[in-house]
């Protein structure tokens, strides 16, 4: 069994301000997204100009946070939410969801596309190579904040996370840090570097991200207040699916389409 490092969430003060882990993954992972889209844009055909990057980075965290919080409200704790309508802002007290995030992200690069007169697809292949970065770095600080944790285990590796009980639980954070973090990203990097139709990337992101979140879903916790749904799955699982389902429709759709 191993110990849990008992990492203080808070970076630093200064008098009320507080710098936490979780909002520094935050920033690292935009930052780190700037400077992958600015080397894969050129590779899709894109010339984005000296402030395209910045613009289109604008719109996607409007998208990623606008979509995160929404999609929590909806799929994660709609009843609490619909008495507490005041609390449903209220980013800073936590709650958000990938596939929320996902769609408002998507969203916001269409509209970028549609504004600025990029071609969705290859716009959207450089973005989600640059996603990545963020997901790993966030499942960093869900494991820091001491969140999100993993079932009951035996495994050598196995952490007691405080509020998790005495038994050792799996750090499944660290497991989705590493399959939505390098592992997908190394795909992802390879594939847009690759002589490949455009939306390839876009829609191998789908499902393989489906494929990560299911197989990890079934070594973490689910919400207390959701539990296992239909059949023994949890929300994350069900909401994986779908991306599945569009990302193999999505890579036919592409390959057909090159091969007219």
């Amino acid at each position: 069994m191993l110990t849990y490092p008992h990492i203080d969430p808070v970076i630093f003060r200064v008098g009320p301000l507080s710098v936490r882990w979780y909002g520094m993954m935050y920033l690292l992972g935009f930052l780190g997204a700037y400077f992958v889209i600015r080397r894969l844009a050129p590779r899709r055909g894109l010339d984005l100009g000296q402030d395209g990057v910045s613009d289109l980075l604008f719109y996607g965290v409007l998208g990623v946070i606008l979509g995160g919080r929404l999609g929590y409200v909806v799929f994660y704790n709609l009843p609490y939410f619909i008495h507490h309508l005041a609390k449903i802002p209220a980013v800073w007290e936590g709650g958000m969801s990938f596939h929320g995030g996902l769609v408002g992200l998507t969203l916001a690069v269409l509209f970028f596309c549609r504004k600025r007169g990029h071609p969705f697809l290859c716009m959207a292949d450089v973005v989600v190579a640059a996603g990545p970065i963020g997901l790993g770095l966030g499942r960093l600080g869900n494991f820091i904040n001491n969140e999100l944790w993993g079932r009951v285990t035996t495994v050598p590796w196995g952490m007691v996370f405080p509020g998790g009980g005495p038994a050792p639980r799996h750090p499944s954070q660290l497991y989705e840090a590493a399959l939505e973090g390098p592992v997908l990203f190394l795909i992802l990097w390879w594939l847009n570097r690759r002589e490949i139709p455009p939306g390839v990337p876009f829609f191998a992101f789908f499902l393989l991200y489906g494929l990560f979140r299911i197989f990890v879903e079934f070594f973490r916790q689910p919400d207390a207040h959701l539990g296992f749904l239909w059949g023994g799955a949890t929300m994350g699982q069900l909401l994986s699916l779908p991306m599945i389902l569009v990302g193999i429709g999505g890579l036919i759709f592409c390959w057909r389409k090159e091969n007219r």
